[in-house]
């Protein structure tokens, strides 16, 4: 393996000292109740970033848990400067507001009860507008790439992912990890089949055994329920790109994280509290992953595709890689990193894996990912079981 040289790059460097590569003032909806004030004010104040969703309310548990470490983490990620927090019930509201504001980052609440829709997106827009003005202003500063946090995820693989794009991803890996960056992956029902593989990449024995956990206790969950995976895992685009079974998908998807080990096993949306690979346990649905990654503070993410998954996320940048000559001529506009040259044999896995880490290098000094151009915004709660 030939050597990258990372060169510095310019992000913000929030008040916990963590960098960010975006500057975005977020306006987060508590609860499904409180999308339409969110969304009015972003509407009423140019700048800001409205982040509806689905959830939020008669959740219990571990549910609700992971449904406000999402929305903590979301608020808290060093792509987010400010933040406007407006839900249904004010002590709901106050949970959240007050995750984020351990950051130091400027966050406030509304809550519509009591107070009326009107009157509080009235309040929560002149907030905004102080947010996003003074975000406005923040300047640039230079880090490093030992100051990063990257996370990666594959969709829509093909044969083309498992030779090329994936093993391009496990490259860049290895360089970002012997650079001092922080990187995760995860997807844990599409490693069945090399699980035994992935618990070898472990760090120890115990970070093993901890990972091997998850893993089972994952696919115990899906052999419950008497399904046959086949359509869903692999998925239809994976059997039409010549992926036909779960176990050729699994081999290929460990190919992104190349000969490295990983330190330690988190849960959903977690954040790392150390440098090095991390597994995270996540679905492998692409939204609902890459917003786990987001929330648990990752910056920008590294998605190599066969057949053509178009994820975006609304505050974490994804970066689409892709090796099938078909798709990045029929889908270009989502592709980012074309490097169909490696099964020509016109570019080696060192030069594709330069190719990726010059294009993240430029996504990190404020270039546009296919995604963000386009306007993909997948933000996806995971959700673990029935409400209340």
């Amino acid at each position: 393996m030939s050597s990258y040289k990372f060169p510095k790059f310019f992000g913000y460097r929030r008040e916990n000292g963590r960098v960010g590569i975006r500057n975005y003032v977020a306006i987060l909806s508590l609860d499904d109740l409180s999308n339409a004030a969110c969304e009015a004010v972003s509407n009423n104040i140019k700048g800001t970033l409205a982040l509806p969703h689905a959830y939020g309310r008669l959740q219990f548990g571990e549910d609700l848990d992971l449904t406000f470490r999402t929305l903590i983490g979301f608020g808290s990620n060093p792509n987010v400067a400010a933040v406007v927090v407006i839900g249904i019930e004010p002590e709901w509201t106050k949970v959240i507001v007050d995750g984020i504001a351990k950051t130091g980052k400027p966050v406030t609440g509304f809550a519509i009860e009591r107070n009326g829709q009107h009157k509080t997106i009235e309040r929560a827009s002149w907030k905004a507008q102080e947010y996003v003005q003074w975000a406005s202003e923040i300047q640039r500063v230079e880090c490093s790439v030992d100051e990063l946090y990257v996370s990666i995820k594959c969709g829509e693989s093909d044969t083309t992912s498992g030779l090329a794009s994936n093993p391009t991803v496990g490259r860049s890996v290895e360089r970002l990890l012997e650079a001092g960056a922080t990187v995760s992956f995860g997807e844990t029902s599409e490693i069945t089949g090399a699980e035994d593989i992935c618990k070898a990449h472990a760090a120890t024995p115990e970070v093993g055994d901890a990972y091997y956990k998850m893993w089972k206790e994952y696919n115990d969950f899906i052999v419950s329920q008497g399904v046959d995976l086949v359509g869903s895992q692999p998925t239809k685009g994976n059997i039409a790109g010549g992926l036909t079974t779960i176990e050729e998908k699994a081999l290929g998807n460990l190919q992104k994280i190349g000969n490295a080990k990983y330190v330690g096993v988190l849960g959903p949306a977690e954040a790392p509290n150390s440098k090095g690979l991390w597994y995270m346990d996540t679905s492998s649905a692409a939204a609902e992953a890459v917003t786990l990654w987001a929330a648990s503070g990752a910056v920008v993410h590294l998605f190599p595709t066969g057949q053509g998954n178009i994820i975006g996320n609304p505050i974490e940048p994804v970066i689409k890689l892709s090796a099938n000559p078909l798709t990045v001529v029929d889908m270009k506009e989502h592709v980012d990193v074309d490097v169909s040259g490696i099964l020509r044999r016109e570019m080696d896995l060192d030069q594709a894996s330069d190719a990726l880490l010059d294009m993240m290098i430029r996504v990190c000094n404020g270039r546009f990912t296919c995604a963000e151009a386009l306007g993909h915004r997948e933000f996806i709660i995971t959700k673990l079981y029935r409400s209340a």
